[in-house]
């Protein structure tokens, strides 16, 4: 079993598609270089803002091959798990793990509303099916299946399961799994609106999602509270706001990949059901984009801390 060092700025990143709807694979490995240039820590691939349900599991193992070709000497690459049955769970893990992959992120079951049990029984069979290192994904406000602590209880065993995405928009959990667990688990924040807040409490790491079109301001935060400059990262955090809150919205994928044309990073081309912004939510988040630019800060060298 491998272990990884769940610190850092791990980007969620966005699926990169041609006009037609098919895969852009080049202008995916573009914007993860970037990542790599600016700092990062990991990268997870075929998440909720990856278009996750709209991709196949070929076309992860695709996207994730490219990844570890051109990135995985440098940092940890993950692949999403996301899936409605134990079955295919389980499949796509193993597959993943022979591709290469150095983990995995693992949702609850989807679709249906399990029992805590349940929840638990899936997470263990998973876990049990692989070598790879594991970050728990724990989001009840959009996929309304708590991870509870006393399932989290349950899971210590099982020493692959080595981290949480802590998104319940509830910073008193990072404490509340210190308090009972200490450093069994390791805790990224995964809320861009709370990042801050989480880290000064005591998470670990960032998985991040404006990251993808703001990978040097993401990443200069998340290394100046580390380092204790607190001060400095505030300033930066306080512009970063607007944009950030662009990621609690049930169109985070769309406003995500909006920000990235903005800064260079991507295109806006989604697959169905999503469609690109329009009219007047459009106007508001392209407001929020240009009002952020014109007042992007200055960085110190944050690579140098």
């Amino acid at each position: 079993m491998n272990k990884l060092a769940w610190e850092g700025v791990y980007p969620a990143v966005t699926t990169k598609f041609h006009q037609d709807g098919s895969l852009d694979v080049d202008g995916f490995i573009f914007n993860i270089k970037k990542q790599v240039e600016a700092g990062v820590d990991g990268i997870i691939i075929g998440g909720s803002l990856g278009e996750n349900s709209t991709i196949t599991h070929d076309e992860r193992i695709e996207l994730l091959e490219a990844c570890l070709q051109a990135v995985g000497q440098q940092v940890d690459v993950l692949i999403n798990v996301a899936e409605g049955s134990t079955t295919q769970a389980i499949a796509l893990t193993q597959r993943a793990e022979k591709a290469g992959a150095h983990g995995i992120m693992l949702l609850p079951p989807m679709m249906y509303k399990p029992t805590d049990e349940e929840v638990g029984d899936f997470f263990i069979e998973v876990a049990r099916s692989t070598a790879l290192p594991i970050v728990l994904y724990n989001n009840p406000v959009d996929y309304k299946i708590e991870v509870t602590l006393d399932i989290f209880e349950r899971l210590l065993p099982y020493e692959n399961i080595q981290a949480v995405k802590e998104s319940t928009r509830d910073i008193s959990n990072v404490t509340r799994m210190r308090n009972r667990f200490g450093d069994r688990y390791k805790i990224l924040c995964g809320v861009d609106t709370l990042a801050m807040e989480e880290l000064l409490m005591g998470a670990d790491g960032w998985i991040a999602g404006l990251v993808d079109a703001f990978p040097a301001e993401t990443v200069c935060i998340y290394r100046l509270i580390k380092a204790g400059r607190i001060e400095e990262a505030k300033r930066i955090y306080r512009w970063f706001l607007p944009i950030l809150e662009l990621d609690i919205s049930p169109q985070l994928v769309q406003n995500i990949k909006l920000a990235e044309t903005y800064t260079g990073m991507g295109t806006e081309h989604v697959r169905a059901p999503r469609k690109i912004l329009q009219g007047a939510e459009r106007k508001r988040v392209q407001q929020i984009l240009e009002n952020g630019l014109a007042a992007r800060p200055t960085l110190p060298d944050y690579l140098a801390l």
